[in-house]
């Protein structure tokens, strides 16, 4: 990359040489990889409905011998963990991946206030397949698509004769996409990242000395995450029956907040606007662009009119990266609402989740293993990954809070392909190896990986 990013001292553990590159990959089938891709794909799972695909995983791991235990915050969305390797002194290493899948609702008495018909009719919400050689479908997209990529990965190791010394974890997670609860919308049954990959570490029995999380990255990676948090700014003002109010001259004057939204959304517009370029954050793992956007509108009651309302609600959804925190955004939108002279609003964080970054000393094993998996894989260091990944949540964001260094990485995020498929998978199997060494050549880490020059993001 031409953006100078260095992270000297970029070495793997164990070295990876290029006769284990050929007998990995004579390991990895690409109509194995399709099938299992777009079977999993095809399992609808959006958020709050992982079951059914977090079972398919658990069926195929027993199947290819990973030992895969389930374990849930409810008995509907498990975490789904399976292992390889572990037979000596190497160090862990934590693949994660998330079962659900963005969607709508599918409640159609809440889709019809957010999508027009078309666009809940495409078929890619659930359904995926192969066409004109690239892979169809939001599931393969994110995220079942780089969860199929280490499994295959994990098989190839396995099949190929590489007996692991440290150990290799193997998770598919419920709800990373979502949702939170919020407002009446409230309960486990709202709840996403709270039982998801946060709920594995915690409960899972899992000791990893890395992690990543498997996503679409373009074959980039990045150990930076953006957190979020969604405000909950209220406008309020004085319910007034139809037939006694006088129209006041202007909206600003009308007793019903509603009239005040304009002044306050364009208020929030030049505060976004601010707001996302004060927040820019850069480091050697990756560039951070918080934005923000109002989410949703409430107010009133359709079938209860006659008086107007007293309140109307508004939803806005602010990235955050990983040294911001709440309290600071808060300060903010008061000073804005205050100096936007709308009437009365209370602003409140009904969501927070702070962004977290690996340290760059500790999470270099990790780097370099992946930038010398990629040499051997696609002929090319690892580049630091583009922006937009490194600008949202990631579940690498909930080992990094943990203090166990992690990045994301993984395939072309965007109709990728049959190979795609198996060279991430190779990408994959090659970091794993290199990771956590191979048991029945330990002395391996004798002969450590070459480092190239202090950066393994290409930019000598």
């Amino acid at each position: 990359m031409a953006d100078g990013v260095q992270l000297p001292g970029a070495q793997a553990p164990f070295a990876v040489t290029d006769a284990d590159r050929a007998a990995i990959a004579a390991a990895i089938d690409e109509t194995e990889a399709v099938e299992l891709a777009l079977a999993l794909g095809n399992i609808p799972s959006p958020a709050g409905h992982e079951f059914e695909a977090g079972n398919f995983v658990y069926d195929w791991m027993a199947r290819e011998g990973f030992n895969p235990r389930k374990v849930g915050a409810t008995p509907q969305r498990n975490n789904i963990i399976g292992t390889y390797g572990g037979a000596g002194e190497g160090k862990n290493l934590l693949f994660t991946a998330h079962l659900d899948t963005e969607a709508p609702t599918w409640n159609p008495d809440l889709d019809a206030y957010k999508y027009r018909a078309e666009t809940l009719a495409n078929p890619e919400w659930e359904k995926c397949w192969l066409e004109d050689g690239v892979l169809y479908g939001y599931p393969i997209a994110n995220d079942r698509g780089p969860m199929t990529c280490f499994l295959i990965a994990a098989k190839a190791l396995k099949t190929a004769g590489y007996d692991l010394a440290g150990k290799l974890y193997l998770t598919a997670c419920p709800g990373e996409i979502g949702p939170e609860p919020i407002e009446e919308h409230r309960g486990v049954d709202y709840m996403g990242k709270d039982i998801g990959a946060h709920y594995l570490f915690h409960h899972g029995g899992v000791a990893p000395d890395y992690a990543i999380a498997a996503e679409g990255c373009d074959y980039g990676l990045t150990w930076v995450g953006c957190g979020y948090a969604v405000f909950r700014i209220r406008l309020w003002g004085e319910g007034v029956f139809t037939p006694l109010l006088s129209q006041p001259e202007t909206s600003a004057d009308h007793p019903n907040p509603i009239y005040r939204l304009g002044a306050l959304t364009d208020a929030i517009h030049e505060w976004s606007r601010r707001y996302e370029a004060e927040s820019a954050y850069e480091s050697a793992g990756g560039v951070a662009l918080p934005k923000a956007q109002i989410a949703s509108v409430r107010g009133g009651i359709p079938y209860a009119f006659g008086a107007g309302t007293e309140l109307v609600n508004l939803y806005l959804e602010v990235g955050l990266n990983p040294r911001q925190r709440i309290a600071e955004v808060q300060h903010s939108l008061e000073r804005m609402a205050r100096a936007a002279g709308v009437g009365e609003v209370d602003i409140e964080p009904v969501v927070v989740r702070h962004g977290f970054e690996a340290d760059a000393a500790e999470v270099a094993p990790l780097v370099g293993a992946v930038d010398a998996a990629t040499r051997l894989s696609l002929g090319h260091p690892v580049q630091r990954a583009a922006p937009v990944y490194s600008s949202m949540w990631r579940d690498h964001n909930v080992f990094n809070m943990q203090r166990i260094p992690a990045i994301t990485t993984g395939f072309k995020r965007w109709r990728p392909s049959p190979k795609d498929l198996t060279d991430s998978a190779l990408v994959y199997a090659l970091t794993a190896l290199a990771v956590c060494g191979r048991a029945d050549n330990v002395a391996a880490k004798a002969h450590r990986a070459p480092v190239y020059g202090d950066n393994p993001f290409g930019n000598d």
